[in-house]
């Protein structure tokens, strides 16, 4: 498995997602025209495909490793898109996830 596939197919599936879920924000919770939430629901669906293409054969285990990029990509968006400072314990709580990422993609498994 090629890591930096991986990573790339992450950080992509992270706009998606992220991206998509801020545009369907912005409509809803701060009065932006009705497209950007038809953005984001495009967005949101690129999402599900881009997970598709991991290396790894397992549904669970790619949405499961997701999950830490999520977090700590939700902080990253925040700070770049809406000025959001994170304090120590959302650094070290996305660094706990972002490590367990790198455990259930990367660790050495028999048979693999």
């Amino acid at each position: 498995m090629s890591i930096a596939k991986t990573v790339v197919l992450f950080v992509l599936a992270a706009a998606a997602e992220i991206g998509g879920a801020w545009l369907v924000w912005q409509s809803v919770r701060e009065g932006k025209d009705w497209w950007w939430a038809g953005l984001g629901v495009i967005a949101l669906g690129a999402y599900g495909f881009v997970a598709t293409f991991q290396p790894d054969a397992h549904f669970g285990r790619i949405l499961a490793a997701y999950g830490g990029v999520f977090v700590a990509g939700s902080l990253a968006w925040g700070i770049i898109f809406d000025g959001f400072r994170p304090d120590r314990w959302d650094i070290t709580g996305s660094l706990i996830c972002l490590l367990g990422v790198a455990v259930i993609m990367f660790a050495p498994r028999s048979g693999a």
